[in-house]
């Protein structure tokens, strides 16, 4: 779960200008150990205590900071965590790895029928979507594969069995609070579609599986979208063979068309359900169940198919914050590293191992699942500072920038400050959750010099400074 935060609330345009004010007084200054009386002053006016708040700024072509307030104590990123996890994937697999998905039989296939199971073998792709899933299916019919008389078999073995974690937080069907799979099918999740057709409200799935049973009461109501989700309640039944979700409340005429992106199924039947639907699409014939196991020892490899590379799938990861993917991502590192410890511990030690071969010191850093979804990752601000300046100087540094969001353009920085000059010119990473607000980037100023700005806060009332973030990439973005 990652997002703007919620806005400081009835900000006044004075005290828009008292932070400017002070910002500036805060950055024509050397680098401080603490902030300064007045700065200090508009954060007790936040209710943020001093040592809630880590600042790091510095020119890429500089070798010190010249701000670095708070900035070696370690604090929680939130979502600029991916950061971390995509960079030591670009550097140690590459940006032209890709991701592979095996088929095989264990059977003889006899005038377009396999006398046997078909066995897919997943390697962790975070990405593989439904239409891959087609493209891949229909590959196997060109092949000569109509009809399967013996079970859909999936190996998950690739990846170690994820351990027992209670759900991140009380929205335990929200797609966030999904868990890996060594085979994961459209991060196995449900999109709901919410628009209003002939006066009433309309649910769809984009990708719809007849096993998802939508029930819906509710109503059209008048007034401004606002907070949407808040108008409405849903409840998620599994049954044996399919599962309901059933809304009720109201919906605005003036929300139009929303998205809510449930994780309804677990990742096997998501996938199962997911092939018998392609399969049958295809004209493909199959009345065989599910099986989770390890491959056979007499199966026989029918194809492979790859994936997007490295440098494709982290502009998902970190343009929309996606949470599911880094986990994924974390794990491959780990898998890469040695197959008989695909763990997120061992995805931790392998991109410690990086940094300290790229001589990034990363002793107190805290890696927990490498999205930021976690409450125990830590990091500081001036290692995330210190990264993204090693970053820029390496032959990673455009595909790690080209993944970040483009303020006011696209990904979670859309609709920010979507005024300012600085629209455009600065490729910000953004992190929030309840109490954690923070953002992690490059700012290109007005003589085309580029800076490494970090603000990260950790307090209840972090969302109130996502407006001193602002005030600080527009001055150096101005300087």
């Amino acid at each position: 779960m990652d997002g703007e935060a919620n806005g400081a609330g009835g900000t006044t345009i004075l005290m828009k200008r008292f932070l400017l004010f002070y910002l500036l007084i805060l950055l024509h200054a050397p680098a401080f150990a603490v902030l300064p009386d007045k700065l200090l002053e508009a954060l007790n006016y936040a209710g943020i205590p001093q040592d809630s708040v880590s600042i790091y700024v510095q020119a890429v072509d500089a070798d010190t900071p010249n701000i670095s307030l708070n900035a070696d104590k370690a604090m929680h990123p939130a979502s600029v965590m991916k950061l971390v996890t995509t960079y030591a994937a670009l550097e140690t697999l590459g940006p032209a790895y890709r991701w592979k998905t095996e088929v095989y039989r264990d059977g003889e296939v006899r005038h377009g029928v396999l006398h046997g199971n078909l066995i897919i073998k997943g390697y962790g792709d975070p990405h593989f979507q439904a239409h891959d899933f087609w493209r891949l299916l229909q590959r196997l019919q060109q092949l000569g594969i109509r009809s399967i008389q013996g079970n859909l078999i999936i190996d998950k073995t690739y990846f170690a069995p994820p351990p027992i974690e209670a759900p991140f937080d009380e929205e335990i069907w929200r797609a966030y609070n999904a868990k890996p799979s060594a085979f994961l099918v459209d991060g196995r999740k449900t999109s709901l579609q919410f628009e209003v057709v002939d006066g009433k409200v309309h649910i769809s799935q984009e990708f719809a599986l007849p096993e998802v049973n939508i029930i819906s009461s509710l109503t059209l109501r008048e007034g401004e979208c606002g907070d949407w989700r808040s108008e409405m309640d849903y409840a998620v039944t599994p049954n044996k063979h399919s599962v309901d979700v059933t809304f009720k409340g109201t919906y605005s005429a003036q929300c139009e068309t929303r998205y809510l992106e449930l994780s309804l199924l677990n990742d096997e039947m998501y996938a199962f359900y997911t092939f018998k639907k392609l399969w049958s699409e295809l004209g493909g014939k199959f009345r065989g169940k599910l099986l989770v196991q390890a491959l056979p020892e007499n199966a026989s490899k029918i194809c492979e198919q790859s994936s997007l590379p490295l440098s494709e799938v982290i502009r998902d990861i970190n343009k929309w914050s996606n949470n599911l993917m880094a986990r994924q991502l974390l794990l491959t590192l780990a898998a890469e590293d040695n197959q008989w410890s695909a763990t997120e511990a061992h995805g931790a030690e392998v991109i410690k191992r990086k940094f300290s071969q790229l001589q990034l010191p990363s002793d107190d850093v805290v890696i927990d699942n490498g999205s930021g979804l976690s409450r125990i990752e830590r990091i500081s601000a001036a290692q995330i500072g210190r990264m993204l300046v090693k970053a820029y100087h390496r032959t990673v540094m455009p595909e790690l920038m080209s993944s970040m969001p483009i303020l006011g353009v696209d990904g979670t920085t859309k609709t920010r400050m979507e005024t300012s000059e600085a629209q455009s010119q600065v490729h910000l990473k953004t992190g929030s959750i309840n109490g954690v607000s923070t953002v992690a980037g490059y700012v290109l100023d007005q003589h085309q010099r580029r800076h490494i700005v970090v603000f990260m806060v950790n307090h209840p009332n972090a969302f109130k400074t996502k407006l001193m973030q602002d005030m600080l990439i527009e001055w150096v973005h101005k300087q």
